[in-house]
Parts: C-alpha cells; structure tokens; sequence
C-alpha cells in the first residue's frame, strides 16, 4: 500500500512537474512570442518608417535631379551664349569704322578704314574694285610686254620736257596690247586699263592710286618689309594694305620722283628734298643713311584747304575768337601763328588769310606750295628753290623776303621763320610799314618771347612790339584735336599777355578778362592790342563792340549756311569789305548770298 501510494505520489510528483514544466514552457513561449510579437512590431515600425522614408526619398532625389537639370539647362545656355558673346565682341573688335570711295584719275577706288583684332593701329585698306584677280594677272602679263615693247633711252626718261612724249608712246602701245588681250572690251574699259598700266608701268603704282584721296595729308614708306603708312586727316595713322616689292623698288620709285622734278638720288646723293608738279612736297633717303631701309615721305599738298567755316565746324576756334582775329587782320596788325608739329599753323595761317581786303596785293613765301587763297584776291605765290647737283641755284626764304618788299606788298605771308636772317628781315618789313604773316615753333606765347629774343635769333627786346597778335595753336596727340590754344598780345615793353586762353576741359578758347558785353576783349587801358584798334580805327569802345558782333553773325552765317569752299568763304569777306549793308541783308535774313 505504501509502495502503491508511494508510486501514487511520485506520479502525482512526475505529473505536477510536467505541468509546472509544460506551464514554463508556456510561459517561455508566450514571453519568446510576445518578444517576437513585440520585434515584430518594432520591424514592422521600423518598416513602416523607413517605407515612408523611401517614399520620402525619391521626392529629395527628384528635388537634387530637377536642380541638377537646372543647373545643366543653365549651363547649356551658358555654353550657348559663349560663343555669341566672343563672336559679339570679335566683330566688335575688328569693326569698320570708315568707308569711302573715290576716282583716281579712270580707276574707282575704295577705301575701308578697319580695327582688327590684335592690332594696335587701324588699316587702311586699298581696294580697286573693277579689277579681278584673274584680271591682274592678265594684265600684269601686259605690263611685261610692254617694258619690252616700248624702247626709251636715259635721255628720254631723265629729260623732264618729254614726259609727254613717253606717256604718249606707252599710251599708244597700251591701246595695242589691250585690243589683243581685251578684244571685247567697250571704250570705258579700255579708258580704265590704260589709266592702270600707265601707272603701273611708268608712274608709281599703288602710290599714284593712294596720292588721289583728298583725305591724306602724309604717304610714308618706312622699308620694303613694312607697308606703307598714311596720315588720314579724321584717323589720324594708319597702316595700308600696300606692300612694295623690294628695297630696289623703292629706290626705284625715288628716283622717278627725283627724274620729274629735275633731282637724282644715288649713292653720292643719297638725300633727296623736292617739290612735285601738284605741290606735293617728297623727302627721300637710301640705304645706309636710313640703316633699316630705303624711305620716301609725301606731304601732300591740300586740295580742298581749311576755311574758317570748317574751323568753326570743327571747334579749332569760336566765333568770338575769330572775329577778334579778323578784327586784327582788318587793321593792318601783324600776326604771328605758332605751334608744334602737326599742330594747324599753316592751316591757320591759310584761314586766316581768307579776311584780307580784296583791294590790296599779297605776296605769299613758302618753301611747299599750302597755302590758297580766294580767287578774289590780289595774290603773287612765291616758292623757294632748293639747289642743283652742283649746290648752285638756291634761293632762299630770306631772298625772296627781301625781294617781296621790291614788288609793292599791302600784305606779306611767310610760310615759316626758322633762321636769324630771317627773322631780321620779318622785322625790317614790319618796321617799314608791311602788315607780315607767318608761321613759328613754338608751343605758347612765352616761348615766342623767349626764342625770339635769345640766340640764335636774337631779336632784339625793343622790336617785339612791332607783331600786334600771337595766335598759339595746338594737336592733342591722344584725341588727335587740333585747337587754338591761345591768343596774346605783346605789350610795348616786349612781354607777352594773354587774351584768350584755351580750357580743355570745357574745350572751348576762354576770354583771361571777360568784358560782359563782348566777350572777347580784355577792354581794360593796358590792353595794347585794344588801344591799336582804336589808334587805327578812330572807333570808340561801343563801336568796335558793335563790329564784333557783326563779324560774329557772320562767321555763323557762314556756318549755318554751309559755306566752306575756299572762293565761297571768299566772296562773303570780299562782300563784307564792298558793300556790307547788301551782305548784312542777307545775313539776317539767313539767306545764300546770290551769284
């Protein structure tokens, strides 16, 4: 019984700790499930999140995707723009600032002035337009034949009175080769090839063709290896398109220009200074005394001259100014004009000399024919002549100066006083009654003073009162401006005072003591050049101011009007001094003066 309750108990034992085991099982698996369960529902949390943060995502990625493609359409648009701004800035940069055309002689040429890109100085380019290049080799063709053709001796090329005749000869082969090479050309044509050859064979080349532009005032050839510069009146240097062959066409060239004028330039004379038919002044020098090569330099002589319009145009002078000049010029006061290089004295000079009385007798000096006057004037040109092989056969400045005082001058133009005889005679003439003219180096009225009166001039102090007007002009080397620097006057003690003086920043000529009234005049009793006017004219002080203004008016009409060329200017003046009421009729009515 008891083994039985023994076996009773351990079942009962063995059953209860099955149970109790099978509880902690239970148990543990519930805890692991409700572990689980409870990762479970972390991972699912944490799905659930990081499915949100993916959904989230794509929106970030597409937000970076929509700024890099923006960034990429923007840089593409840069990139496209690129170009258009270097292309903008290239046509920019190789711009044409000029372009005109003329005639030399039967040839059309055009010119077109340009700034390329990576040049320092504008080109100037030559262009003859009715010519091709096939053309050019046609007739460079032609051009040989006719060197070989045409037999000329030294004599007849050296001898100046046949240049006729070897045109002539030239000129009759040439119709010869071109009715074979050209047999269908019309008589126009035929006119313009001849015109070509003529120059190409027995004149200067493209030179010839360069010398016909009215808007050049210097043709330079430096060397063969450069090409030829020119000095353009509006643009000042500028490089052509031109290139000589060799140094041997140069020197080639030099000579021509020395047969046409009497003159030879070789190794014994390696110098040449001449003036050609037209005016034209030509300095030419050969190798070794121009180390880097063989140089020619034409100053053109000025077809179409400065006028005191065009002055006014140009803001050179004011109106004030002017009349103040031609209130001077009217009286009988001489003038001096000076200046630096380039800076306008002869052009002033030659505008100047436009408010002369029609009734009187002007000799002009000069050693380069530049000066023109109106038709309406009593006018004798005088040029120097420089001396022959020989160094015999000059005369000089200085000559002429003395022989214009035998031919009964009311007015003398000396075209430059450089040396002490010279300048001795300038003053002789003064002296003895003759209203003089002339152009001097010097940069202001101080130093007309101070050159004048030292060596090696050496005037003497006292005789500085005998010139009335300084008039200073002056080039601003950056703009290329040409203007009139000042106006002074020499007081009877020998020293200088200035009247008027130029403001560059305003740019205008500014009275030194302004008269409210005029506007012009230092009216004040030490003013010499306005007690002159009054000794010579007899007028009172309200007088001469009315004049002013009546010159004044003039010159603007002049402007107004348009009346530049040199004989139109010229009959308003010479009008002005006949019959001023009929010319103040029109003047006020601002209408052209009848012919």
């Amino acid at each position: 019984m008891k083994k039985a309750k023994n076996n009773r108990g351990k079942k009962t034992k063995k059953h209860t700790s099955k149970s109790i085991a099978k509880k902690k099982t239970v148990t543990k698996k519930k805890t692991v499930a409700k572990k689980t369960a409870t990762k479970a529902t972390k991972k699912s949390a944490k799905n659930t999140q990081s499915k949100k943060s993916i959904k989230k995502t794509p929106k970030k990625t597409a937000t970076k995707a929509t700024k890099k493609s923006a960034k990429n359409t923007q840089s593409k648009k840069s990139i496209k723009k690129t170009p258009k701004k270097k292309e903008k800035s290239l046509n920019e940069q190789n711009r044409t600032t000029d372009s005109y055309e003329y005639m030399s002689g039967q040839i059309p040429i055009l010119i077109t002035i340009k700034k390329s890109h990576g040049e320092f100085v504008p080109a100037y380019k030559l262009e003859v337009s009715a010519i091709s290049e096939t053309t050019e080799l046609v007739l460079e063709k032609v051009r040989q034949e006719l060197i070989r053709r045409v037999n000329l001796g030294i004599a007849e090329i050296s001898n100046i009175k046949k240049t006729d005749i070897v045109e002539e000869k030239f000129e009759q082969m040439i119709k010869i080769l071109i009715e074979k090479y050209f047999p269908d050309s019309d008589l126009e044509t035929t006119k313009f090839l001849t015109a070509y050859l003529k120059i190409k064979s027995i004149g200067l080349g493209a030179i010839d063709l360069i010398m016909d532009d009215e808007n050049l005032e210097e043709i330079v050839i430096n060397q063969a290896s450069e090409p030829i510069w020119v000095y353009h009146k509006r643009h000042g240097w500028l490089k052509t398109n031109v290139f000589l062959k060799d140094e041997a066409q140069v020197r080639h060239f030099a000579s021509i220009i020395g047969r046409r004028v009497g003159r030879q330039i070789n190794v014994l004379t390696p110098l040449l200074d001449a003036h050609m038919k037209g005016g034209d002044r030509v300095n030419a020098t050969l190798s070794p005394v121009s180390t880097a090569g063989n140089t020619i330099t034409i100053r053109k002589f000025s077809k179409d001259p400065w006028t005191i319009t065009k002055f006014l145009k140009t803001r050179t002078i004011s109106a004030e100014a002017a009349a103040m000049v031609w209130s001077a010029i009217q009286c009988e006061l001489s003038t001096i004009i000076t200046g630096g290089t380039a800076s306008g004295k002869t052009s002033a000079l030659n505008v100047f000399s436009s408010f002369f009385p029609p009734n009187q007798r002007i000799i002009s000096i000069e050693d380069t024919r530049e000066i023109t006057l109106p038709k309406f004037l009593h006018w004798v040109p005088l040029n120097t002549v420089l001396p022959n092989q020989e160094n015999k056969g000059e005369i000089s400045m200085g000559d002429l100066l003395v022989n214009s005082l035998r031919m009964r001058p009311d007015r003398i133009i000396v075209g430059e006083v450089r040396r002490k005889k010279e300048t001795e005679t300038l003053f002789e003439a003064i002296h003895t009654g003759h209203s003089v003219y002339a152009t001097f180096h010097a940069n202001s009225a101080r130093e007309v003073v101070e050159r004048l009166t030292n060596p090696p001039l050496d005037v003497p102090k006292i005789m500085l009162p005998a010139i009335s007007l300084i008039i200073v002009q002056f080039r601003n080397r950056r703009s290329g401006k040409r203007r009139t620097f000042q106006i002074a006057e020499i007081t009877p003690k020998g020293d200088e005072n200035i009247l008027m003086q130029y403001d560059p920043k305003k740019d205008v000529l500014v009275p030194t003591k302004i008269d409210p009234i005029t506007k012009f005049l230092n009216s004040s009793e030490d003013s010499s050049f306005f007690q002159t006017i009054k000794l010579f004219t007899g007028m009172e002080t309200s007088e001469i101011k009315k004049d002013h203004k009546e010159k004044v008016k003039i010159l603007n009409y002049l402007v107004e009007n348009d009346i530049e060329a040199v004989n139109d200017v010229g009959r308003v003046i010479a009008e002005y001094y006949t019959n001023k009421e009929n010319l103040m009729t029109y003047v006020n009515s601002n209408k052209k003066l009848e012919e």
